[in-house]
């Protein structure tokens, strides 16, 4: 058994808080772009609960208040990454 050091991560790869190491500069898509397409399915799932009678009756009446919570959280989401605190990229 030697005791070498760990080696540190290469310049050119970055460690994500769970360990995962990634590229720097890898390409990916904006919060902004993320929050507004799960609050837009949240509306679509929304639409569907409430046109079909079985999604929203019985022991599925609490479907749509889902759905409504859904868009209520991704509308907050959108304020709190539109004013500059819950973007990564300014981290």
């Amino acid at each position: 058994m030697t005791d070498e050091p760990a080696t540190p991560a290469s310049p050119n790869r970055a460690t994500s808080p769970l360990g995962e190491s990634a590229p720097v500069g890898a390409p990916g898509v904006s919060t902004r772009t993320v929050v507004v397409v799960g609050t837009a399915l949240w509306a679509v799932a929304l639409v569907v609960t409430l046109v079909v009678p079985a999604l929203h009756t019985g022991e599925r009446s609490w479907w749509p208040w889902t759905c409504v919570t859904g868009i209520a959280l991704g509308l907050f989401a959108g304020w709190y990454v539109r004013s500059g605190r819950g973007d990564a990229a300014g981290a």
